[in-house]
């Protein structure tokens, strides 16, 4: 059998799901292809969205019109914000989601959607024509043909799952793994790799000691994950952390003989920044302890999440070492942890559509590019979705850079710089994170998401309100007048220094110790204005305050992104031929031609490349 589509999304991952839904909602005839539609968004490793840099991520995919965000905050059954004691540009908000509902509204959304069709089945060949991707053909024996492909499979390509010395190959715990597709793939001049990641131990709740664990409340405030009113109706659950001792070490290594990590079983490269707890024990090996969190997979389920644990050692091993931390002195578990090995595709050899530039009408998305974590993965799903469509349109593709969107600084991190281990986003890995906070997204990418189609006209309208209400409560701060006999009382109560005459109500706001909310108790005329602002109270007064004690910040990094701005309109993709510029260092010529810049702000964050080569391709490109 033949099927004929527009655009064709292989995998219903994080990645693969924010991919069809966007091609959808953007008028494309769309199938999502996956191996089991009982496993669409599947949490594979933590139940849980966000986190540091992850969860600004998650909001710049709600104010592009994605779902994950809504779908988070249905789902969750503790939030809260990370990095609150630190600057707004750290804020980073994060939830415990339940693992089964998650998948289910993923699911329910995308069999809802318009434009779209699921099939259940396994991609084993990629078609290509006249360089150009026309479709898959697959393990049912179908042939899939469409105009544009995106590639999102996560770690089931030949993937690989090790526990001490068995080993089986899966995608996942009990899921098959892909076979052919990467090699169908490669045959055409795309250059894979293999990498390495892994999970850890899950165990039954009644068997462990809570009272013995530190408590982990969650917040319950107004912060949530959409810019759309969502109520959350599961019942909140706490977090528990307990702590690895000696004991616990000694035993992990004595199993470090079977560890796959460290008899050679195992050649590819695991993320840095969640290291399995053997490499912690060895790695940090004058440390005698870890913390770890425990947190629950759902909403009634006993099944329990180890976070901090992650292992590819014997199952006995694994066991016998948690045991002899108190608070598990008795754990059952419910399956051991894994790592897995699976294959990856240069990310270099993509465009910042992640089109690729081999094969035509070919995109890639998520954990096949090198990238770890759920987030990660969808933003890089939006954002193809959105520009295999806009290619079929005949539109302008939808780039964001750096000082856009953490998705920018991810993408053109991915495509410039390429990955040589699984790559998690950070906020230190943007350099104009002051202009990214996670309460801005919606200021910075709606407006981008509706002039394409994508962002909904209820979404836009809601923006512009909430726009104009911010700019109205700026305007009042910064103009209305205070005087000191009037408010002295209450800064001094506030345990800020009083005033000796009178000023505007901005320089008082701009204090560390004042908020606006607790300033307007003694403020009539501003606490009036705050009782008028609706239901997004506590949003539009948290964006002005913002805005108002970092504008000094703000403004610096904004000037420096406008300057770098200027190099990234200088466009240089086929004006030269590096290896005949002797000027240029040996590695610079080298990097330059592989990776082939679209701009000369492009070439300068490429490594290898110097400030000195990029004066020589300014001065050309003067000439």
């Amino acid at each position: 059998m033949k099927f004929e589509y527009d655009i064709l999304v292989i995998g219903a991952g994080h990645a693969g799901c924010e991919a069809a839904a966007a091609a959808a909602n953007l008028g494309m005839h769309t199938c999502l292809m996956t191996m089991d539609m009982n496993k669409i968004a599947q949490m594979s490793c933590n139940p849980a969205i966000g986190g540091i840099a992850k969860g600004q991520i998650v909001r710049e995919i709600d104010a592009l019109g994605g779902y994950m965000g809504i779908i988070t905050d249905k789902a969750t059954i503790q939030f809260r914000m990370l990095n609150r004691s630190k600057g707004p540009a750290m804020w980073s908000p994060r939830a415990q989601c339940d693992r089964n509902k998650f998948s289910n509204i993923w699911r329910e959304t995308l069999e809802n959607l318009p434009n779209l069709n699921i099939w259940q089945d396994c991609a084993t060949e990629l078609i290509v024509e006249d360089g150009k991707a026309v479709g898959v053909k697959t393990q049912l024996g179908a042939e899939f043909r469409a105009q544009c492909t995106i590639i999102t499979a996560g770690t089931f390509l030949n993937g690989l799952m090790h526990i001490g010395k068995v080993q089986i190959e899966g995608g996942r715990i009990a899921e098959p793994t892909s076979k052919g597709l990467t090699e169908s793939i490669t045959r055409h001049g795309i250059t894979a790799g293999r990498m390495k990641t892994g999970t850890p131990v899950r165990l039954d709740k009644r068997s462990i000691h809570l009272e013995l664990t530190d408590v982990q409340e969650g917040d319950h405030d107004f912060h949530q994950f959409s810019y759309h009113p969502i109520e959350r109706n599961l019942q909140q659950s706490p977090c528990w952390g307990c702590y690895t001792n000696p004991e616990v070490h000694e035993t992990l290594r004595s199993g470090l003989s079977e560890s796959p990590l460290y008899n050679g079983q195992i050649q590819s490269i695991g993320p840095r920044y969640c290291p399995s707890i053997e490499t912690k024990i060895v790695t940090f090996a004058e440390r005698d302890r870890h913390l770890l969190f425990l947190e629950p997979e759902g909403e009634t389920t006993q099944e329990i999440y180890v976070n901090g644990f992650s292992s590819s050692l014997p199952m006995e091993v694994q066991l016998t070492a948690l045991r002899k931390i108190p608070a598990l002195k008795d754990a059952v578990a419910y399956r051991p942890g894994y790592a897995i090995e699976y294959d990856y595709f240069d990310p270099t050899q993509l465009t910042h559509t992640l089109e690729s530039k081999v094969v035509d009408n070919l995109y890639f998305a998520g954990q096949v590019n090198g990238t770890t974590g759920y987030e990660e993965a969808a933003g890089q799903g939006i954002v193809a979705g959105i520009n295999a469509a806009l290619k079929l349109k005949g539109e302008e593709p939808f780039i964001l850079h750096r000082d856009e969107a953490y998705i920018g600084v991810l993408i053109d991190d991915l495509v410039t710089k390429g990955v040589d281990e699984p790559y998690r986003m950070f906020t230190s890995r943007a350099e104009y994170r002051i202009l990214l906070r996670s309460d801005n997204a919606d200021m910075r990418l709606t407006e981008k998401a509706h002039r394409i189609g994508l962002a909904s006209e209820e979404r836009y309208k809601r923006l512009q309100k909430k726009k104009e209400k911010i700019a109205q409560l700026t305007e009042f701060i910064e103009t209305f007048s205070v005087k000191a006999n009037i408010i002295n009382a209450g800064l001094e109560a506030l345990g800020t220094t009083p005033l000796t005459r009178g000023c505007k109500l901005s320089s008082i706001i701009e204090r560390p110790q004042i908020t606006i909310e607790t300033i307007a108790e003694y403020i009539a005329p501003l606490k009036n204005r705050l009782e008028k602002l609706g239901a997004e109270r506590e949003e539009i007064i948290e964006a002005t305050e913002i805005e108002i004690k970092y504008k000094g910040y703000i403004d610096r990094e904004r000037e420096l992104a406008q300057k770098m701005q200027r190099l990234e309109n200088i466009r240089i993709k086929g004006r030269f031929d590096y290896n005949n510029i002797e000027s240029l260092s040996t590695e610079a010529r080298q990097k330059l031609n592989a990776i082939q810049p679209e701009t000369l702000a492009q070439a300068s964050r490429i490594p290898g490349v110097s400030p000195s080569d990029i004066n020589v391709l300014l001065v050309m490109v003067r000439k």
